[in-house]
């Protein structure tokens, strides 16, 4: 009998400074990846020095991170609700005002578009556990030329935190890089996109019209149906055009 597929999905909890901080229900692998790149693109660190410590459970998953004092009481200062699934994460903190988005200072790039099709094919190629089961998210963070981190999870919003978390954890600054993602691109995965000041987002989806607000405001340009025949460019001045050059919705 052929064996049943299923994806691997499992809690893992979070305390930061001897208080609980979130739980995540994730694919188990990558795990300090996730926590760090979940850390960082939340504000608690900026870099992997501002970790002081991060110790595992060893009788369950779970971690227990410790950041310097005033950092954690900046993040806890804010008025914010995490609610984090496998699916989709909360993004209540980013509803209020597009003016507390941090905008990047570097001129946008639009990164050549067959060759991104071709990044996004060597994603797929290395994604061992979506080869199995297809029920699985990658994400790959790129400086346009190859992949510099790779990243699964039943969640996207964990798949790029776990890319995050590998170049911090490889003491990288994410600015100026591109992101890959197999989901929709969601307000949040905008929003973290402009706390790492990357410059693009590029997905074979599209992204929400939330998403594309938050990007404009950052500076960010965000890449929807990246891998077909005409990619969708949202440019970070509010232009939005098809991948040849013709104007986009809205746009004409």
């Amino acid at each position: 009998m052929t064996p049943l597929d299923a994806v691997e999905e499992t809690p893992v909890w979070l305390e930061v400074n001897g208080e609980s901080a979130v739980t995540w229900m994730c694919t188990p692998h990558q795990l300090p990846e996730l926590v760090i790149g979940w850390l960082y693109g939340e504000g608690y660190i900026d870099s992997r020095a501002d970790l002081i410590s991060l110790r595992p459970c060893a009788t369950e998953l779970g971690f227990w991170a410790e950041v310097p004092r005033e950092r954690y009481e900046t993040v806890e200062g804010t008025e914010r609700r995490r609610v984090l699934a496998s699916g989709c994460g909360a993004v209540t903190t980013i509803l209020g005002s597009l003016s507390s988005v941090p905008r990047r200072t570097a001129p946008p790039l639009i990164p050549d578009l067959p060759h991104t099709r071709k990044l996004f094919k060597e994603l797929f190629a290395q994604g061992v556990r979506y080869n199995e089961t297809g029920g699985i998210h990658a994400a790959a963070l790129t400086d346009g030329t190859t992949l510099l981190t790779h990243a699964e999870d039943i969640g996207r919003h964990n798949a790029v935190d776990k890319a995050l978390g590998a170049m911090v954890m490889a003491e990288r600054r994410p600015d100026d890089l591109m992101l890959l993602v197999t989901g929709r691109i969601s307000a949040e995965l905008a929003f973290k996109a402009a706390r790492a000041r990357l410059a693009v987002v590029a997905t074979p989806s599209v992204p929400s019209s939330l998403a594309v607000e938050i990007a404009q405001a950052a500076g960010v340009v965000l890449i929807g149906r990246a891998v077909s025949g005409e990619p969708q460019v949202w440019r970070a001045d509010g232009r939005g055009e098809t991948g040849d050059g013709r104007p986009g919705r809205g746009d004409c």
